[in-house]
């Protein structure tokens, strides 16, 4: 990718360091989602296909996967 990825957390981080990352600007130009860990943010980076990540995304508003 040519592109830098803009890095965003969740509005619902509370900010301890336990979060992930997104760069959801890549979706539309690339077809991906890349995602990482916030406290490592020089490590790997997951390229998630945009489809199968709005798919993730539709599923936790629908409750899909519970509470822990």
């Amino acid at each position: 990718m040519t592109d830098e990825p803009r890095w965003h957390r969740s509005s619902y981080s509370s900010n301890g360091g336990n979060c992930v990352e997104v760069a959801a600007d890549l979706a539309r130009s690339h077809g991906v989602v890349p995602v990482r860990d916030s406290k490592n943010p020089g490590g790997a980076v997951l390229n998630l296909p945009a489809a199968s990540f709005a798919s993730f995304v539709d599923g936790i508003r629908a409750g899909t996967f519970g509470t822990a």
